[in-house]
């Protein structure tokens, strides 16, 4: 009976629906007008938008079992490893840092703008870092491996990244004064979005959202992201606002004469959990054995993926550029 309640308990989690039904089995449906009575509405929704793509996949024959396959096993293991490391770092982190912040935010509309800008700051450092640094790869290239895009994506991660990520996002808006109840509505947002960019054509088949392109941050934009083509390798890492990436010259939008290829450049099985899920730790531990001397055993470690101890260097960065000046040469 405990095996059925603790399985009961854990699709009920995942379906997100676990305070919503607190709520009606109380009676007071006034609350749901609340706070807390719109996030519990909120929090369904993309674990029932996944179980219609998975459903949709199946009537259109495009069922992308593999990836929903590795993806579940993922979600499964981080339960039971990782489920409040993250947590944790926040809370610490904003204990240790806001009593030396050097100012303070108040709970107000032009200092929650302020405050996502801030935010999706913290979010392209993250994001940028775990692409050009070998050893941050390894923790996120587990999101990177499906060779399809869908819901299930969302889950497809190593324990270690969401600490990682929570350290530096918290750690930059809390220098900068965002109050911690501000964050945890930033993040509410910021994760509710991130979830349903990763929204597969099963469901959404055109990303763009119309106007919404040019605006914001699309499931077009985060399919450019998640894609190995030379033009696409390495943009689009902010989440909701495309401010930094602009800044930083890393937007890019979707070209409709370049098909999306999902997946990584390293050669793998995408259907075997363990290729996933430490394909990349193995991998960089080959090169940090067979490397010559000390400073290039480390240089593997700090150095963007596809660095080589040879001069031969297969970065995103020159894969991309030689791409653009190969096109730019054709015309």
């Amino acid at each position: 009976m405990e095996i059925l309640e603790t399985l009961f308990n854990e699709i009920i989690g995942f379906l997100g629906i676990s305070q919503a039904l607190e709520i009606l089995r109380a009676g007071d449906y006034s609350v749901f007008r609340t706070y807390d009575g719109i996030v519990s509405l909120i929090y369904p929704i993309i674990p029932l938008l996944l179980l219609l793509e998975l459903i949709l996949g199946f009537i259109y024959k495009k069922p992308q079992a593999k990836v929903y396959k590795v993806n579940f096993l993922i979600y499964i293991f981080n339960r039971f490893v990782g489920r409040f490391i993250a947590i944790a770092m926040v809370t610490y982190i904003i204990g240790l840092l806001q009593p030396i912040a050097p100012f303070q935010t108040s709970l107000t509309w032009y200092w929650f703008i302020y405050g996502y800008i801030v935010w999706e700051f913290g979010h392209f450092l993250y994001h940028y870092w775990g692409h050009k640094v070998r050893l941050f790869w390894c923790l996120h290239s587990t999101h990177h491996a499906p060779e399809d895009m869908n819901l299930s994506v969302t889950h497809a991660h190593f324990f270690l990244e969401a600490p990682y990520a929570d350290a530096i996002r918290t750690t930059v808006c809390i220098l900068l004064g965002v109050q911690p109840e501000m964050l945890f509505l930033i993040m509410f947002i910021d994760g509710t979005w991130g979830a349903f960019i990763h929204i597969g054509e099963n469901l959404l088949k055109d990303g763009r959202l119309g106007f919404l392109n040019n605006i914001i941050l699309t499931p077009s934009h985060h399919r450019v992201h998640h894609a190995r083509n030379p033009l696409y390798m390495d943009t689009n890492f902010c989440n909701l606002l495309n401010i930094w990436d602009k800044v930083f010259n890393t937007y890019q939008d979707e070209d409709r004469n370049v098909q999306i290829e999902y997946g990584i450049t390293r050669e793998m099985n995408s259907g075997d959990f363990l290729d996933v899920y430490f394909g990349e730790i193995v991998a960089l531990a080959k090169d940090v054995w067979s490397a010559p001397g000390l400073m290039n055993k480390l240089r593997y470690i700090v150095m963007p993926p596809g660095w080589s101890h040879t001069g031969d260097h297969k970065t995103a960065k020159r894969v991309r550029n030689a791409y653009l000046q190969e096109q730019k040469a054709a015309f």
